[in-house]
């Protein structure tokens, strides 16, 4: 088992931003089995899907239009419910199969954090067994 992590810095308060790379470069060489790529974090998660700019900009209106901005109990806190609630409808992780080392995403696969709070500086584990 390895397990490695890095970090990456967000601009917006609602941003996908593609980690495709960091993850490929987080895996074990050789590693054959599955990746697990975690967010240490509430308020922002990790999901597959394509990395193509306009797809992204539709995620982050979606998520701006499914989740209200306001009105949430937990802002009376830190003002940021908005930002728990979309993190919890994307999951904080994913497992991505691996062969020799190399990731086995399809196509038109990215390995994607999405923020919910930005901007800020993520910490993404990546565990490969």
């Amino acid at each position: 088992m390895a397990h490695s992590e890095f970090t990456v810095g967000t601009d917006d308060r609602l941003e996908c931003v593609d980690v495709t790379e960091q993850v490929r470069e987080a895996v074990a060489a050789g590693a054959t089995g599955t990746a697990t790529v975690f967010s240490r974090h509430t308020t922002c998660g990790i999901t597959v899907n394509e990395a193509e700019g306009r797809l992204l900009g539709d995620v982050e209106d979606f998520l701006a239009d499914v989740v209200p901005d306001t009105g949430w109990a937990h802002d009376e806190i830190d003002d940021n419910a908005d930002s728990h609630l979309r993190a919890a409808l994307i999951g904080p992780d994913v497992t991505i199969p691996v062969a020799e080392g190399e990731l086995q995403l399809g196509t038109w696969q990215s390995v994607l954090l999405v923020e919910c709070d930005g901007p800020r500086t993520r910490t993404v584990t990546v565990t490969t067994d």
